[in-house]
């Protein structure tokens, strides 16, 4: 079973954060790809690297004692947790926060792999978070005698959640009919299992619903197959692929799909970025520029943030308002109360997910470069 320990109530409550008295909270990201890092070795030379990256990163800080001690037994709580081998099962990554003042340390394991990186804040580090874990997902597998169904469960894992096989004899058995009759009772056999499959996986649906379905199917049996899927079902699939129906596990079956949920991924962002570009045209329910999206974060009205990988900018943050700022003195409770940040990021996206806008990181898309980079669609 594939693992996700991300919600976004977790990713909420995260995000909800501050650290206190001038401590930080230290992240930690490890990549648990099996394509890299698939041996006992290279992730524990991955543990050493990211455990001196810690080290560095706190002996560069300013930090008060108190402050760089809790900090060194944190690194020691990350260093055990990254070493648990059971910890890790099923999971592509691990995301750990810790803060001992604040009585935080999580460990979050992920579905895909990501970047390993360390980072000192006044929050957890959530850029590699946001937009993962939102959309529900399906992968039907079928062949002539065959269904199998995997999907995202309720707790933000992937398992495989039925297989049927029906008993449709082999185009080359004889049986005591014409051949003729005999390939034609074969099909019908078919034609029952493909409706009884559409049904199964609408009820699948009806107990747990979801908003994606990709279908691992043959090109002579996805014409028929589809048409015999409700109309709820047909508005959710993304299409079918080639696959090995009956041999295949979890993780070669979801690697078969993925091109079709990244196309769906793709043409929603195409979506957002028309939309965006209307809304600025039009003067209305977006913002464009970091000023004005720190603004209608602070206003709570920001529907999705979105910004360029990559992007880094300072401001200004108020931690008895929550407000967000270019520039210190326009900060409601006074220009003195506003703390000043080299990447004023982390608390935008901190400020999003807490106020459940949907967060999006646009890789070598050039349509924020007018915006510098950041731009949002609002509420209102």
């Amino acid at each position: 079973m594939q693992v996700n320990d991300l919600d976004h109530e977790r990713l909420r409550r995260l995000a909800e954060l501050r650290a206190s008295n001038g401590h930080k909270v230290l992240s930690v990201y490890m990549d648990l790809d099996p394509a890299t890092f698939g041996t006992q070795p290279a992730r524990a030379a991955q543990v050493t690297s990211l455990i001196d990256a810690a080290d560095r990163r706190i002996r560069a800080a300013e930090l008060d004692h108190a402050a760089r001690c809790s900090l060194r037994a944190d690194v020691e709580r990350v260093r055990e947790a990254l070493r648990d081998g059971d910890a890790a099962k099923g999971a592509h990554a691990l995301a750990v926060f810790a803060s001992e003042p604040d009585e935080l340390f999580e460990v979050l394991r992920l579905p895909e792999a990501v970047p390993h990186t360390v980072m000192l804040g006044d929050t957890p580090w959530l850029d590699p978070l946001v937009g993962r874990g939102r959309t529900r997902r399906c992968v039907a597998l079928l062949n002539r005698r065959m269904l199998r169904l995997f999907a995202d469960t309720p707790d933000g894992g992937m398992r495989e959640v039925a297989t049927v096989a029906d008993e449709v004899p082999s185009q080359h058995d004889r049986g005591g009919l014409s051949q003729a009759n005999y390939e034609r009772s074969i099909e019908e056999e078919v034609r029952k299992h493909l409706e009884r499959s559409a049904a199964l996986l609408f009820e699948q649906f009806r107990r747990e619903p979801f908003d994606q379905l990709a279908v691992g199917a043959s090109a002579e049996l996805w014409p028929d197959f589809e048409r015999m899927l409700h109309d709820y079902l047909r508005k959710r699939t993304l299409g079918r692929f080639d696959v090995d129906v009956e041999h295949v596990n979890l993780e070669q079956a979801l690697a078969a799909a993925r091109p079709l949920f990244d196309d769906a991924a793709e043409r929603q962002l195409d979506g957002r970025l028309r939309r965006l570009q209307q809304a600025l045209a039009q003067g209305e329910r977006a913002a464009g520029g970091l000023a004005a999206v720190l603004d209608a974060l602070s206003e709570r009205r920001v529907e999705t943030l979105l910004y360029e990988a990559g992007f880094s900018s300072p401001g200004y943050v108020c931690p008895q308002s929550g407000w967000l700022g270019v520039g210190p003195a326009a900060c409601p409770s006074g220009e003195g109360n506003a703390q000043a940040r080299d990447n004023v990021l982390d608390d935008a996206i901190a400020a999003a997910i807490v106020q459940r806008a949907e967060v999006c990181a646009l890789v070598d898309r050039p349509e924020l470069g007018p915006h510098g980079g950041i731009a949002a669609l609002l509420r209102f």
